[in-house]
């Protein structure tokens, strides 16, 4: 469940499992170590003609955009390729007449646990189609950067079972780059802070290196019917194209989207960002219901690419008619009502508008003669509009701690005030807080902060003042934004209310 924030307060933070073929008996072969193909003949065909003819096939009919020669970065699926070849073959596609001499492979731990990011320290993985070298020096130097990063076979090792998240994509890149060492990384650990300081590390050791492609293997919803995996996998794919990591993360934790290797696209998502991979964009969707006919329990598949530049500046801002404003406005009140009167949920008939059914994060503030009364919201996607401004309307009046809960001869003096958020952008350079603009979240470790945009304007702060006082929110010292362990995210708000002559304000 997504867990509603408090205004103005820090707020506790908020598989597909594969089929796999026997696993291939591991001979003894001259040190260091290589990895043999273990889902040849299940995942993909074990002949090599075979295996090239269908990888050919699917780059052939797979689309290129027109500025694949900036490309930084693919995620890619990892099931079988009968089910997900045709989609994968669109994040490569990209590759197509490119070079690049080494391609970081980031997959998720299907069947052993450990909780690291394990670089694999044999000396190549094997496919039918050849062996693919390891860069070892490149692994051991990526290995002493963080604890959570360890130099091992865990992960990699067939004796736990046939790891396939990255042996499914080597065969795709044989066939699209050539020649290219790679740096396979399997983990264990996908939590936030894993896949920040993966992705950080591998900012830092590629940093002016434009010969590196980074690769995240990850399937996408898992075992849902197929009208609710396409929108759960659509809000998804979403967030990455509009490079909303901390919605990614939030909403993947709590399940409210899927993704088995949710690590590995953070990982390669923060990594491609210090690099100037700031423009995402989504190739191809599909599941396992277009393959089979079968949409019962469906299996999701996307393909997207990162490419150097700034972000797509030609994305729609969300909007509102006055309708559906004061439709919104009218629900927070009866909502209110319910909870405080009748202590019950209200309930609302579903809206015709689509807007309205859109996942966006939302606040609702209360206020009665001119004093704040109570502000609680979602910060992520996680809920259609109109069920969360019923939701977090009601928390503000009855679940903020910072007050007494709203008492029914109250609720004729109270005003209501909604901010609907848009995605978050993580900044990586402060002086790009706006004040008026952006508001803000602050967050390290397991602690987060938020402050809408009209705070900072309401107390007459500076950005420095609004960035300490996101920090204090968040539970950490003033100045903890200026530390290298701690995130800084944007977003801007669509903010109207019942007391407002000209019914909206746009905080963009």
């Amino acid at each position: 469940m997504n867990k509603p924030f408090v205004c103005w307060t820090a707020a506790l933070v908020v598989m597909l499992l594969c089929p796999a073929c026997q696993s291939a008996d591991r001979s003894n072969t001259a040190k260091p170590e290589e990895r043999p193909a273990t889902v040849a003949g299940s995942f993909y065909p074990a002949d090599a003609a075979q295996l090239t003819s269908l990888v050919d096939h699917a780059l052939s009919d797979a689309a290129v955009p027109a500025n694949h020669d900036s490309i930084i970065a693919v995620i890619s699926p990892h099931a079988g390729y009968q089910f997900s070849g045709a989609i994968a073959a669109h994040s490569y596609a990209q590759l197509k007449g490119k070079t690049f001499k080494r391609v970081i492979i980031i997959g998720p731990a299907h069947f052993e646990s450990f909780g690291s990011s394990s670089v694999y320290k044999g000396g190549a993985y094997t496919t039918p189609l050849g062996r693919v070298v390891v860069d070892q020096e490149f692994a051991r130097k990526l290995a002493g950067t963080d604890r959570s990063i360890r130099l091992a076979s865990a992960g990699h090792s067939v004796s736990e079972g046939p790891e396939h998240s990255i042996e499914v994509q080597l065969p795709f890149l044989q066939r699209a780059l050539g020649d290219f060492t790679i740096v396979p990384i399997v983990m264990g650990d996908q939590s936030y802070a894993s896949s920040r300081a993966l992705g950080v590390a591998l900012a830092r050791l590629l940093k002016n290196d434009n010969s590196t492609l980074l690769v995240a293997s990850s399937d996408l919803s898992h075992y849902h019917g197929y009208e609710e995996a396409s929108r759960m996998d659509h809000n998804l794919l979403d967030a990455v194209a509009q490079n909303d990591l901390l919605s990614l993360s939030h909403n993947t934790a709590r399940r409210v989207w899927e993704a088995c290797g949710a690590g590995p696209i953070l990982a390669v998502m923060i990594a491609a960002e210090r690099l100037g991979g700031s423009s995402p964009r989504i190739l191809k969707y599909a599941n396992s219901g277009d393959v089979t006919g079968d949409k019962s329990r469906v299996v999701g598949y996307g393909a997207l690419a990162i490419f150097r530049g700034s972000p797509d500046a030609g994305v729609t801002r969300f909007a509102l008619t006055e309708a559906e404003r004061a439709e919104l406005l009218k629900l927070a009140r009866l909502s209110v009502e319910a909870a405080v009167r009748d202590r019950k949920t209200y309930q609302p008939s579903s809206p015709s508008s689509t807007s309205l059914l859109q996942e966006r994060g939302v606040f609702v503030t209360l206020t009665s003669h001119g004093q704040l009364r109570g502000c609680i919201g979602y910060t992520s996607p996680s809920y259609p509009l109109y069920l969360a401004v019923r939701d977090v309307a009601a928390f503000a009046a009855v679940q903020d701690p910072r007050f007494p809960p709203v008492r029914p001869g109250e609720l004729s003096d109270l005003q209501y005030e909604v901010s609907v958020l848009s995605p978050f952008r993580h900044v990586l350079d402060t002086k790009n807080v706006q004040v008026g603009e952006h508001g803000l979240v602050i967050k390290r470790g397991q602690e987060e902060g938020v402050l809408l945009p009209q705070v900072p304007v309401e107390q007459k702060w500076d950005r420095n003042t609004f960035l300490q006082q996101a920090s204090l929110k968040a539970g950490l010292d003033s100045n903890a934004w200026r530390d290298d362990a701690t995130d800084v995210f944007t977003f801007t708000a669509l903010v109207f209310s019942d007391h407002d002559s000209n019914a909206t304000r746009e905080r963009h």
